[in-house]
């Protein structure tokens, strides 16, 4: 409460400091500032020996000050790093040097100046003008470092994610983080295209939620009267234009799945799918081993680096197993061998798996496939050869037909895409829909749902293909050693705040 009273004290300080600059006629938030260099820039072109008197302008936040009578030094915070001020009254006047001392932590200024060197060695801007930009009334957390470890007083972890605009500002780490994650996005776009494939758009508001099994959001729109889905997957729309003759496309694409939220789960997420005709599973499966080096690479991580406590090797090849070898690997349990959904739970629970609710063999398999494997596939690693029931969009192995041409890439313990040579064969993927459809009526909410569109898309005739999509958000959790995929999204889904 003491906390709250003095932060309160502080807001309506700097509330009373813009009412001052008013009634003086200056105004707080003038319409506009233009710098004509950054900090990190003029400190490393900087020559101590010249006695050029060279005005540069800088714009950034008020990072720290010493007001010392009639001489001041402060630092300030631009886009690129920190520069010391110093500050006098004899080169800015009464006026504006004590504008300059009223200063608070946070505040936005425009400043111009000339650049020395302290007795200390340190570059630093003798300021000839000091303009406040923007207030900063809510004090910022105070970051304190002691013994090379940083104390963060903005620690909350909620209020980081829901306040994200303060946690860029006070914590340098979180927006490299996300300086990364644009690079990696843009690198992806950059090997894709010179892979020959074109980037496209499909709808986020769909008829019908295909593509994937997952739950989606629905919406509805008024003029039509018609009630949308917000889409899980680009993918139905992907091979319609593979149909229409677009031999490689992509999409990086916003998703959305009503389903819980976890250290890997946010219900809005960022995908990556790639379709190439004449491509099967085989040929995505080299696509990505390629695409996640070339990523490394190109942000400078290299094919080994920390992961937390592991290091990881990406160099490839990378192991290859299959899904029911690697589970009776885990679990000991062969799941081909399994012949009733009863039989299934009751060995699942032997291994202290709760698979109550699942509703097929193959669910109950899943579920100890997560538990039990997931979690120890650290190596890069493709799980191979999906049961057919898992899998409605891919198509069959020729030698077991009860089995798919599929792969998911795992690394650090997380599924980072799904990949396979994609069904073309409208017939089997009408009856592998209708499945779908009895597995949606008997309770699975996220079975597919049937797309007669889709199907008429097919019997057209789409090549030979192979699709792949690649999480974008997990692809950055494991680039910049992060272990919640919120610390990879700058905005997160919160929970509504309550003021009790």
């Amino acid at each position: 409460m003491d906390e709250f009273k003095e932060t309160n004290d502080l807001i309506q300080q700097r509330i009373q400091k813009i009412t001052d600059l008013k009634n003086k006629g200056v105004n707080p938030y003038p319409l506009r500032f233009f710098p004509n260099a950054d900090s990190q820039s003029l400190i490393a072109n900087f020559d101590p020996q010249s006695t050029e008197k060279k005005s540069f302008k800088l714009g950034g936040r008020l990072h720290a000050k010493r007001v010392m009578g009639k001489a001041s030094f402060a630092h300030l915070k631009d886009k690129s790093g920190l520069i010391q001020l110093y500050a006098t009254r004899d080169d800015l006047g009464e006026e504006v040097y004590s504008l300059f001392k009223s200063l608070d932590l946070g505040d936005w200024i425009g400043i111009e100046g000339w650049l020395f060197q302290t007795q200390k060695g340190e570059t630093t801007l003798h300021l000839t003008s000091v303009t406040l930009l923007s207030k900063c009334i809510r004090p910022l957390p105070v970051v304190k470092e002691k013994d090379g470890v940083v104390y963060d007083a903005f620690s909350d972890v909620e209020q980081r994610y829901r306040m994200r605009y303060v946690d860029l500002v006070v914590n340098d780490h979180v927006r490299e983080t996300f300086k990364l994650r644009s690079k990696i996005v843009s690198e992806i776009r950059s090997f894709l295209s010179k892979e020959g494939f074109l980037e496209v758009e499909t709808p986020m508001m769909q008829p019908i939620a295909g593509g994937a099994a997952a739950r989606p959001f629905v919406t509805h729109h008024n003029t039509l009267d018609l009630n949308l889905y917000l889409r899980i997957a680009p993918e139905l729309y992907l091979k319609r234009l593979i149909v229409g003759g677009m031999d490689r496309v992509f999409e990086l694409n916003r998703n959305f799945r009503n389903e819980g939220i976890s250290t890997k789960h946010n219900p809005e997420f960022t995908m990556m799918e790639a379709y190439m005709a004449f491509g099967d599973m085989e040929t995505m499966l080299s696509l990505t081993e390629r695409l996640v080096i070339s990523v490394a690479n190109a942000i400078g991580k290299g094919t080994k680096f920390a992961y937390g406590k592991d290091m990881i090797d990406i160099s490839a090849p990378w192991k290859r197993v299959t899904y029911i070898g690697i589970i009776k690997e885990y679990s000991g349990i062969d799941f081909s061998q399994v012949k009733t959904l009863e039989e299934a739970k009751a060995k699942a629970k032997s291994v202290k798996v709760d698979a109550d609710d699942s509703v097929s063999i193959w669910k109950v398999c899943d579920e100890v496939f997560s538990t039990l494997v997931e979690p120890n596939l650290i190596q890069p690693i493709f799980i191979t050869d999906f049961p057919k029931e898992l899998s409605p969009l891919a198509k069959s192995r020729e030698d077991d037909p009860n089995y798919v041409e599929r792969f998911e890439p795992y690394v650090a313990g997380r599924e980072i895409g799904n990949a396979f040579t994609e069904l073309n064969d409208p017939f089997d993927q009408k009856e592998r829909f209708e499945e779908q459809v009895r597995q949606r009526e008997a309770g699975d909410d996220e079975a597919f749902m049937m797309d007669e569109d889709y199907i008429r898309a097919l019997e057209y005739g789409l090549p030979p293909t192979g699709g792949l999509g690649i999480g974008i958000d997990r692809l950055v959790m494991l680039f910049t050693d992060s272990h919640s995929i919120r610390d990879t999204i700058l905005f997160p889904l919160m929970r509504p705040e309550t003021n009790s």
